[in-house]
């Protein structure tokens, strides 16, 4: 493996991979560290900046935040949305170089209470297939109060013995199109984008090749969240095919996107691990630090990266 630069460059102009990770998640959402071990584990593993990115909250930003100056580890605050566009679940990854403000506050209160909504049709869908009690019993799994995803219910299908593992309860009962995929309590995409610009932030399409999309239905994807404000997409999302991240790439420079780059790291022992990644191929996509809402992120100290005035 090539080793990591330590300095994020101004253009991807080789195929190598960098000392960024800027989509993660922590106990503050379905990760199975505290943000304080993620970031251990970040400086562990020798990144420079980091981005936590737990799934529609900003709880843990405060403690990452902490921890990152500790570490000497430039965190970006951030979170990762959950959306709809033609009936499809899409996620958009907000950095938020300012922090929690504006209009994202009450869009991340609007989101708790649908995953609170959510997690409650949920529990009634996997009772029907044999989970007793579901909400109790992903209430468990989760280990705090914060609002039940899907990885909570898994663990809890795993738990009772209805399957074997977590890869089975998501292929059966939680995986796109299963009965606990329940995608109607989400806003459209555009409405989201809308928060995130709107509160100083960057707005990014997560892992754009995980969604099952056509190359056009992709380029139309783009095109949506692009007129909403949007301005950037992950290039790289953990372990992808070189030839398909290129086409990837080729299509984001046809719509002048910045490129993004994270592990979407949950849990020690998975497939991915805090800055694990496929490399990023030499492209025209501008780095998504060199966004002029992100720009100072290459010089950053450590710690939480605070927005520069002009900005925001």
């Amino acid at each position: 493996m090539p080793l990591i630069p330590t300095l994020l460059p101004a253009v991807f102009d080789a195929d190598q991979r960098y000392s960024a990770d800027l989509h993660m998640h922590s106990t503050a959402s379905d990760g199975a560290l505290t943000p304080t071990e993620l970031v251990a584990l970040c400086a562990e593993r020798g990144l420079t900046h980091m981005a936590l990115t737990d799934h529609d909250t900003m709880d843990g930003i405060d403690e990452a935040g902490q921890a990152a100056q500790q570490a000497g580890i430039c965190l970006v605050p951030g979170c990762e949305l959950s959306t709809r566009w033609q009936g499809i679940n899409i996620h958009v990854v907000a950095l938020m170089p300012g922090g929690l403000q504006g209009r994202l506050v009450e869009g991340l209160e609007q989101q708790r209470l649908a995953r609170i909504q959510r997690a409650e049709v949920i529990a009634e869908r996997l009772e029907k297939v044999g989970l007793t009690n579901a909400l109790e019993k992903a209430r468990e799994q989760a280990g705090s109060d914060r609002p039940l995803g899907r990885p909570d219910f898994a663990r809890a299908l795993v738990a009772e013995g209805v399957v074997a593992d977590w890869a089975t309860a998501f292929k059966r009962y939680l995986g796109s199109g299963k009965k606990g995929d329940v995608k109607a309590h989400w806003p459209e995409i555009s409405e989201v984008v809308e928060w995130v610009v709107a509160s100083g932030g960057v707005a990014v399409i997560a892992h754009p090749l995980r969604y099952g999309l056509t190359r056009r239905k992709r380029g139309l994807l783009m095109d949506t969240f692009q007129a909403a404000g949007g301005d950037a997409a992950e290039l790289v999302s953990g372990q992808q095919n070189p030839d398909v991240t290129r086409d990837l790439a080729r299509q984001m420079v046809e719509r002048g996107l910045y490129a993004s780059l994270g592990s979407d790291f949950h849990f020690p022992g998975s497939h991915a691990a805090p800055g694990s990644m496929s490399m990023v191929p030499r492209t025209a996509a501008p780095p998504i630090w060199q966004h002029p809402r992100l720009s100072h992120l290459r010089d950053a100290p450590a710690g939480p990266l605070a927005a520069a005035s002009a900005m925001v």
